[in-house]
């Protein structure tokens, strides 16, 4: 089956082509990084480039896997947008993968785990996930520093983060240093849940942002204001 994933949730993004079969067998044949601010004139170009370079057609397309959040509002639109519209013409299932499911599987460990990415703001995105034969997500937050080092005690916390990291050594907390997940990654962590049935059709793919965007807190404090006058 051939699968193309898509990560355009940060600065930077990226698309990876993989061919993957039974089991968890999924041999990823190229990886193409996206330069940030660029998503939306870059990522059909560079799929249809991809696919092109490895002999392929967008109809041979089986299936998607695409980061649905947390991450950049802007990105994770570009990257949504397109998965839908190349799944939607095709039929092919979606996989929509966490970013922090990703971080929680990117360190080798099993039990209960806080996937930690820097949310700025003096936030943190905090999932907790229990990582075994299976990944069984519990929660995906937003939290204060101070909810963050709470919610992670007695947890191993992995981030490839550091500001996210210092903060976790700083509270005690076991901290674990990851690389950030790339397209590849998501690839083969997008073909477990195509395995298990985890899919949505395009019409149901939708951002997990997690925080909501300036314009919605803007629009209630604006809308809260006018209600009080």
């Amino acid at each position: 089956m051939l699968l193309l994933a898509a990560d355009t949730s940060g600065k930077n993004g990226s698309i990876a082509l993989a061919q993957c079969g039974p089991a968890d067998a999924c041999q990823v044949l190229d990886a193409v990084p996206l330069e940030g601010g660029t998503f939306s004139a870059q990522l059909v170009p560079q799929v249809a480039a991809l696919l092109a370079k490895h002999g392929f057609s967008k109809n041979e397309l089986e299936a998607f896997a695409v980061v649905s959040g947390p991450g950049s509002f802007t990105g994770l639109r570009v990257g949504l947008a397109a998965i839908k519209a190349l799944a939607e013409v095709l039929q092919k299932p979606i996989a929509a993968v966490s970013l922090l499911e990703a971080v929680a599987v990117a360190y080798p460990f099993r039990g209960k785990v806080i996937a930690a990415l820097d949310a700025g703001r003096g936030e943190i995105y905090a999932g907790e996930y229990e990582v075994g034969d299976a990944v069984l997500m519990r929660s995906e937050r937003l939290l204060t520093r101070e909810e963050f080092a709470a919610a992670a005690e007695g947890r191993v916390v992995v981030s490839p983060d550091r500001v996210v990291l210092d903060a976790a050594v700083a509270a005690g907390l076991q901290a674990r240093e990851v690389e950030r997940p790339r397209s590849d990654a998501i690839a083969r962590l997008g073909w477990r849940k195509i395995q298990a049935g985890d899919t949505v059709v395009p019409e149901a793919l939708e951002a997990n942002y997690i925080r909501r965007s300036d314009a919605e807190i803007f629009s209630n404090v604006s809308a809260d204001s006018a209600r009080r006058h």
